[in-house]
């Protein structure tokens, strides 16, 4: 009886994990199943490459970009007379390459001194700040991805709001860190540091100084660098899994470099470069986990499937099609204020790069409108009760057809002509209904019911892991 209990184990867990809703769970068995399902995401991505190729890539733009980096950075530090600083950083920054960080840094300061701004010619300059902008709009279209964004900022946006970040950030990084120096100097914090347990909570402080300011770097980057909105608290949790793996990796590969003897005997001068694009690979590639953590705690329903990119089912498409169409017209119908893309994805319970994607198909086609907010709103075309659901069906089940390009199948006859009789039988049925007998008010709120359709569906089709492509745990 025992043996059959735990030889069921294995399959109540993966009921539990995969085929269950969280929200109906209690709150321990909540956060397990997020943990789980995070640990999966993760996994799936640095083996499948997702991360793995992203870091590699970011290593090659770094070795391009980082002595012009460190140049426009020290140009404006010194500017501000807080450039002596920016060495000891980047010491601390390659601490776990061992006691050759100190001759890299070096090295790199030695190139940004010799890099005379002044000599360089208004191409040169121009080629200098855009080694450095390549570099910040890598970093963007990285993020974008991790979050599943399509689309990049404007060209302009991006020079003025990385240019933003590059002579102001480091400016006010540094001068954090001269002032929280300045101030351990200071009588008060002397006349502190005798009393306990001040004195111990300001050593202990200062000590945690460097991981806070790490983890206040992360939480910046992964929430100013994404084209989206990321929650504060989303990039935080993502930025204190990131310092730690910091702290502990490095620590780790500071061990390795002490052993490193081997390496040095087989790639002689070369070795410490070896290690060092070592070291920038891990560094990115913390970066990117920190990075895909903000990502799914912002969206856990991308957890659900066990596959990073979400394909919907045809019949599960058509089904959400019609409940944002619905829930747009519904929304113009009762006076209420219409809804952003995010705001009908929460709705709905659904990955936000979905719905905007189903509702760019229902502006194409014309039944949905974004107003020129920002981010857009969407209302109703035009009016609900012109809108035949006969046409909106048929829009939603020809859904990218006009940009496939691809030459009409030769059929069998007999398969053309059965689809032309499916295609009668549904416009037959809503022939005499209209998006507005979808959108009524009174039984068509999310508490009840719309003509059948239930708007606050959960879609337990698409969180059971149904019609999501590669990896799928379960039935399509």
């Amino acid at each position: 009886m025992a043996r059959e209990r735990f030889s069921n184990l294995p399959g109540k867990l993966e009921r539990l994990i995969w085929k269950t809703d969280p929200d109906h769970r209690p709150a321990w068995q909540r956060r397990l199943i997020f943990g789980v399902r995070l640990a999966d995401a993760l996994v799936r991505d640095l083996t499948q490459g997702q991360l793995t190729l992203h870091a590699m890539s970011l290593v090659y733009t770094t070795l391009l970009s980082m002595v012009p980096l460190l140049a426009v950075s020290f140009s404006v530090l010194k500017g501000f007379g807080v450039h002596n600083q920016i060495e000891p950083i980047l010491i601390q920054a390659l601490a776990p390459l061992g006691d050759q960080s100190h001759a890299i840094a070096e090295k790199l300061i030695g190139y940004v001194d010799n890099t005379n701004v002044g000599v360089l010619g208004s191409l040169g300059l121009a080629f200098l700040l855009y080694s450095v902008l390549s570099l910040v709009s890598k970093i963007e279209l990285v993020f974008n991805l991790t979050w599943h964004v399509e689309r990049q900022r404007g060209f302009a946006q991006r020079v003025t709001r990385y240019l933003s970040v590059l002579l102001i950030g480091p400016v006010l990084f540094f001068s954090a860190i001269g002032a929280t120096a300045s101030a351990r100097s200071t009588a008060i914090v002397q006349w502190l540091l005798r009393i306990e347990p001040f004195g111990l909570i300001l050593e202990v402080g200062a000590h945690l100084l460097p991981y806070a300011l790490i983890v206040l770097a992360f939480g910046f980057a992964y929430a100013f660098v994404p084209n989206t909105r990321v929650k504060l608290r989303s990039a935080l949790i993502g930025a204190l899994v990131a310092g730690l793996l910091w702290q502990s990796l490095g620590y780790a590969f500071a061990t390795f470099m002490a052993g490193s003897t081997r390496y040095t005997a087989i790639y002689s001068g070369l070795a410490i470069l070896i290690l060092f694009m070592i070291w920038v690979y891990i560094a990115w590639l913390i970066l990117l986990i920190g990075a895909s953590i903000a990502f799914y705690t912002q969206c856990p329903e991308f957890l659900a499937t066990g596959a990073r990119e979400i394909r919907l089912s045809n019949r599960l498409r058509e089904r959400v099609s019609l409940c944002l169409a619905t829930e747009v017209a519904s929304r113009h119908l009762r006076g209420l204020s219409p809804c952003t893309a995010e705001e009908l994805a929460r709705t709905l319970r659904l990955p936000t790069s979905i719905v905007r994607r189903l509702l760019a198909m229902l502006c194409r086609d014309e039944f949905l409108i974004a107003t020129a907010e920002n981010p857009p709103r969407f209302v109703p075309a035009r009016a609900p009760a012109t809108v035949s659901l006969s046409a909106l069906v048929g829009s939603i089940g020809r859904y990218d057809e006009r940009n496939q390009n691809l030459p009409t199948p030769d059929c069998n006859p007999q398969v053309i002509a059965l689809q032309e009789q499916i295609e009668q039988a549904v416009d037959g049925a809503l022939a005499e209904q209209s998006l507005a007998d979808l959108a009524a008010p009174g039984e068509g709120t999310q508490e009840g019911t719309r003509k059948g359709i239930p708007i606050a569906d959960r879609f337990s089709a698409f969180r059971t892991r149904s019609g999501s492509g590669n990896g799928d745990r379960g039935t399509p």
